[in-house]
């Protein structure tokens, strides 16, 4: 049903403008319905037009052998492939030596089976064609009250498709490497197989059922085979299917129809138009590796991706349309089924307004999205009639938070000059039901810290004073327990949790940097002879740049006395020359000592800022120790003011009879404590080393830093100098 065009035209155009925007590879796919005759033909044609562009022959590291991967794409720039059906290889070798040869016949069995069949069923008005099937229909409408027909129409009604050719000339055969489509057979059996360069196609409905079914198994064969999918076949309006749903299997080719500007092809053009338009993109990590497992019906987070939380507010818009018409904005979320949003959040309608409408909503909340790397964002901007008047899909895995003017593309995805929404997007990490306040104190501790400090002023509010307050008695007491029941558990907790305070105060450094380093007295001491020696050279410098000025200018007043014209005198021009070279030669060397100097300066103001620093951590080290030492000793106390009073209760207690009852009831007592006193200064310990651990990072971290520094300040200096040997040398005063 469609026009007519020559395979040669058509690769042609392909060889022209198969690589102008990407360097990645092109896969043809030929739906072959030729005789081995043409398919030679065809052939020939793809060896003769793409020359060294065609992949002929496989790639030395990525033999065409069961379980070896695919070559990456990178691998295979600027070459063309062809999917076509291959033979088998042993049968594709000998066919091939004989048509070297001449010996292989080229008319099929099925050819002349074709043949006979039309020459017998065919009208004498259609001519044969031995590359198509033609049958007799199963019923033949009466042609005699219908008016005559052309032999197109009647070629058209006598044809019955029966499927693609098995029959394949074995040099084309020979030209099938890395796409060598198969007949699907299960999951199961492709794994069994573990052949990487196979591929299937599926239909929509048949990818759609084995999703359905077999979701889990789809996403492993695709992270090992291509696949690819294609419309049904009675979508005879050319409409599409929603590709997202096989990109969240993980399907390399999601075949759709491009003469269709609707909502699947403004998707698909839209999430590889962020690739630089090359046509490839990456698939995320789990959906590659043979270790994860991934369900893209999946409504939990995956493991080792954290969901997202985006909100968007839609403020206004400009240049939406040139008439005067009611304008509203409609945002969409495609991704796994569990993210996709649509047809909920649109902005109220703007009346009379298209070149500026201001909307001002409320941010419209996609609270959980599972998978962030294969969702993306849709706005649709409309009319009051329902007219797309733009649109723009945005990859949510590229996508920049904070305010943001959206240019709009046509429904044909094109760019428009002018139209554009102007949005806040903001993205953070999906907080679920019920941690909202653990995540708040662990995104800012301090301000969690401070909420007893609120407390006390909102008491203050409402008449209570500080001073009312008491919250040492809080520590520990017996509460009129005995001191060897519960009532000697808090006085060893809250001596812990002196010593956990006690600490939390030590890790309060002030940072240690080259600015408070440079404010100390000891380095501005040091760096003053510094300062003297370099103010020193430049007067020298400068005393020499007078003098050499002014013995210059005296010589050529002397030498231009008397005379009218001196621009165009040789003598004098020849003098200025002169002049200017030693002019420029002394500047030349000023500049290097100057700089030479500089650089020296900073290597040994590195070592006095190494020497300080390394003073400065020193001490808050020592400060740490020391809080340590008396946040152990604090413990210590307490554990042994609580083994007293565990002694004193046992000896107390009126139950224990004898000395051996009592002895028994001790040593138990002072089992259990001795345990517990372990563990307290072993979880202290640990603490303790965490918290020197940090420091002492820190303490890394800012000597790099200074170390960093200087040496950016000294390889100013040898970028200055190395700009200034590719400058014009010739300089001259004025």
């Amino acid at each position: 049903m469609c026009t007519d065009i020559l395979f040669k035209e058509a690769i042609i155009a392909i060889r022209d403008c198969a690589f102008v925007t990407s360097d990645y590879p092109i896969i043809l796919s030929f739906e072959n319905h030729c005789c081995k005759k043409q398919q030679y033909k065809l052939a020939k044609y793809c060896d003769e037009y793409f020359g060294d562009l065609l992949c002929k022959e496989p790639l030395p590291d990525s033999p065409l052998v069961p379980g070896h991967p695919l070559p990456p794409p990178s691998q295979l720039k600027n070459k063309i492939l062809i999917k076509n059906k291959r033979l088998k290889p042993e049968v594709e070798k000998q066919e091939l030596e004989l048509f070297l040869q001449g010996q292989l016949d080229l008319v099929d069995d099925e050819d002349a089976k074709e043949d006979a069949s039309q020459a017998t069923a065919a009208p004498k008005e259609a001519k044969s064609n031995p590359c198509t099937t033609i049958t007799t229909p199963v019923s033949q409408p009466s042609l005699e009250d219908d008016k005559p027909l052309t032999a197109e129409e009647r070629a058209f009604l006598y044809y019955q498709y029966t499927g693609a050719t098995t029959h394949v000339h074995p040099v084309l055969s020979s030209y099938v490497n890395y796409c060598q489509p198969v007949k699907f057979q299960g999951f199961d059996v492709a794994e069994e197989k573990n052949v990487h360069h196979n591929m299937s196609s599926f239909s929509e409905t048949m990818g759609l059922g084995y999703l359905k079914t077999q979701a889990i198994e789809f996403v492993n064969y695709n992270k090992r085979q291509m696949s690819r999918i294609y419309p049904k076949g009675a979508r005879v309006d050319s409409s599409n299917y929603m590709p997202q749903v096989f990109w969240n299997a993980g399907c390399q080719m999601v075949s759709l129809n491009f003469q269709t500007s609707d909502l699947p092809m403004q998707l698909n053009q839209g999430k590889f138009e962020y690739n630089g338009n090359c046509g490839y993109l990456l698939k995320p990590d789990f959906m590659r590796r043979t270790d994860k497992t991934f369900d893209p019906f999946a409504e939990s987070p995956v493991d080792g991706v954290i969901a997202a939380q985006v909100a968007v507010s839609v403020i206004a818009g400009q240049f939406l349309s040139d008439k005067k018409v009611g304008t509203y904005v409609e945002v969409d979320m495609y991704g796994l089924p569990t993210d996709t949003i649509r047809k909920e959040f649109r902005t109220r309608m703007i009346p009379g307004n298209g070149l500026n409408p201001q909307y001002n909503e409320e941010p419209f909340l996609f609270r959980k999205v599972v998978l962030p790397d294969l969702a993306v964002l849709r706005f649709g901007v409309f009319d009051e009639n329902g007219k797309m008047l733009g649109q723009r899909i945005l990859p949510l895995d590229g996508l920049q938070a904070g305010y943001r003017h959206i240019s709009l593309r046509t429904e044909g995805n094109f760019p428009m000059s002018l139209p554009m929404l102007f949005c806040n997007i903001e993205l953070k990490i999906y907080v679920p039901d019920g941690l909202g306040d653990l995540m708040d104190a662990l995104s800012d501790p301090r301000a969690f810290l401070s909420a007893q400090e609120k407390r006390e002023q909102q008491m203050k509010a409402m008449g209570i004073e500080a001073s009312d307050i008491d919250t040492k008695a809080l520590k520990g007491g017996k509460g009129g327990a005995k001191a060897g029941g519960a009532g000697a558990k808090p006085a060893a907790g809250a001596g812990g949790a002196a010593g956990a305070k006690k600490e939390e105060e030590a890790l309060d450094f002030d940072p240690i940097n080259l600015e408070t380093l440079r404010a100390q007295k000891n380095f501005l001491k040091a760096t003053k002879k510094q300062q003297k020696e370099l103010e020193s050279m430049r007067k020298k410098h400068m005393k020499e740049r007078l003098s050499i000025q002014k013995g210059q200018c005296s010589a050529i007043e002397k030498v231009a006395k008397g005379k009218k014209e001196v621009l165009d005198d040789p003598k004098i021009k020849a003098i200025v020359t002169d002049q200017m070279k030693q002019w420029s030669e002394m500047m030349e060397k000023h500049r290097k000592e100057e700089w030479e100097m500089l650089k020296e300066h900073l290597k040994s103001q590195e070592d006095i800022l190494k020497k300080l620093m390394e003073e400065e951590q020193a001490s808050q080290i020592k400060k740490l120790e020391g809080k340590h030492e008396q946040a152990m000793k604090d413990m210590k106390a307490n554990q042994a003011k609580l083994a007293v009073e565990t002694a004193k209760d046992v000896a107390s207690d009126k139950t224990l009879k004898t000395k051996a009852d009592r002895d028994r009831r001790l040593k138990e007592k002072n089992q259990n404590n001795t345990k517990r006193f372990i563990e307290e200064r072993k979880i202290s310990a640990m603490k303790q080393g965490k918290q020197m651990d940090k420091l002492k990072k820190i303490h890394n971290e800012q000597m790099s830093a200074l170390t960093k520094d200087i040496q950016m300040a000294i390889q100013f200096y040898e970028n200055t100098e190395a700009e200034y040997k590719m400058w014009q040398k010739i300089e001259f005063f004025c």
